[in-house]
Parts: structure tokens; sequence; C-alpha cells
């Protein structure tokens, strides 16, 4: 079918792969609605865990027996590849990804 040149140059682009962010890598990228699977290395599993259990930099660092620096650049890379900006969304993102189980609420008050 011929296509007129603006419908083919709109046809290209809706088809076209999306480019990655500013530094990033397609591979790393999270798939819409979610975090690809695999793109987190073990090491980072354990530090994502632990970050989303609310432990500080210094604790993950004492409890994987890693420096808290190795820590800050784990964290960071989690960052990227979870394409998030804080460890609060990266928390999430691994809380809705099935990464990290949800903590058990606590039981209500007896009256």
């Amino acid at each position: 079918r011929a296509l007129s040149p603006e419908h083919a140059v709109a046809e290209a682009l809706a088809e076209a792969p999306k480019p990655p962010h500013p530094g990033g890598d397609v591979g790393r990228l999270p798939r819409e609605g979610g975090v690809r699977p695999g793109a987190l290395s073990p090491r980072e599993l354990d530090v994502v865990r632990l970050l989303a259990a609310g432990r500080t930099d210094r604790e993950i660092g004492a409890a994987l027996f890693i420096s808290t620096r190795t820590v800050e650049g784990h964290v960071a890379h989690i960052l990227e590849k979870l394409g998030v900006r804080t460890r609060t969304a990266a928390a999430s993102a691994a809380f809705a990804a099935g990464l990290v189980e949800a903590p058990n609420p606590p039981d209500p008050p007896r009256a």
C-alpha cells in the first residue's frame, strides 16, 4: 500500500524503539509497568531487600560485610536500573516486581 510521506514517518516513529534515558543502557531499562526480569544482580537484590526493610547504608554494609561506599554504589545502580530517583521509589518498585516481600503488618491491639 502506498503511504503519504507523513504517514510513513508516523508509522516508522511508532515502531521505532524508544531511546534510553541519558547515560542509560537499553538492556537495563525497566519494562513498562515493572522491572525487567534479571535487571538486578544477586548482590543488588541483597541490597534492595535490606533497603526495602528500611536499613541505612551503614546497616546494609554491616549486614553484607561490605563498605558503606560499596553500598552507595549498589544503591546508585539499583536506582538507575529501576528507573527511579529515591530509595523509597526503589523499594516500591521492588515490592511491585515481587523482588521483595511486603512486611507483615503488626497485629491489631486487643481490646
